[in-house]
C-alpha cells in the first residue's frame, strides 16, 4: 500500500562544521538537494554562530527518500524503530534522529546525540491503525 508520506528534517550545524559537506551527504545519501532546505543563521547560548538547516519533503521524493533511509539503516535498526513506534509517534508523525557525523561518512545510524531529526507524518485517522501503518512503513525494505 502506498502511502502519502511528508517528511521533516531538522539539522544544527555549530560553526565548526562543515554545511557543504551536510548538503552533500544529503545528496549522496538520501537524495534531499540543498534547495530543498532552508538555511537560518542563529546564535548559541554562548553567541556562538549555529546555523539551523530545515526541509519538508513530501509524494514521490519523500516515498524516495524512505526507501533509501530504510535500504540504509541495518534490519536490527528498522526493527528497533517498528517496535518503538508507539513510543515515538505523537499525532500520526514518528520522531527519529540521525547521526550526523554517521550521514557525512555515507552511512545512517538511528542515535540520539549530536543528530539530524526525522518527522515522519502521514494520516491516520484512527490512532489504534498507527501502529499497523507505520509498521507497513517501515517494512518496505525490510
Amino acid at each position: 500500500m502506498v502511502y502519502k508520506i511528508e517528511i521533516s528534517i531538522d539539522v544544527i550545524v555549530h560553526a565548526t562544521e562543515d554545511t557543504s559537506k551536510i548538503f552533500q551527504s544529503f545528496e549522496d545519501t538520501l537524495d534531499v538537494r540543498r534547495e530543498d532546505f532552508t538555511i537560518e543563521e542563529t546564535e548559541g547560548h554562548y553567541e556562538n554562530p549555529i546555523t539551523l538547516l530545515k526541509a519538508k519533503i513530501g509524494k514521490k521524493q519523500a516515498q524516495n527518500f524512505m526507501n533509501k533511509l530504510l535500504e540504509s539503516l541495518s534490519k536490527e535498526q528498522v526493527n528497533e524503530l517498528i517496535d518503538e513506534i508507539e513510543e515515538r509517534t505523537i499525532d500520526s508523525r514518528f520522531h527519529m534522529r540521525l547521526d550526523k557525523q554517521e550521514l557525512i561518512k555515507g552511512n545512517l545510524a538511528v542515535r540520539e546525540k549530536d543528530t539530524i531529526q526525522l518527522k515522519i507524518h502521514t494520516p491516520i485517522y484512527n490512532k489504534k491503525d498507527t501502529i499497523k501503518t507505520f509498521t507497513e512503513i517501515f517494512q518496505i525494505a525490510n
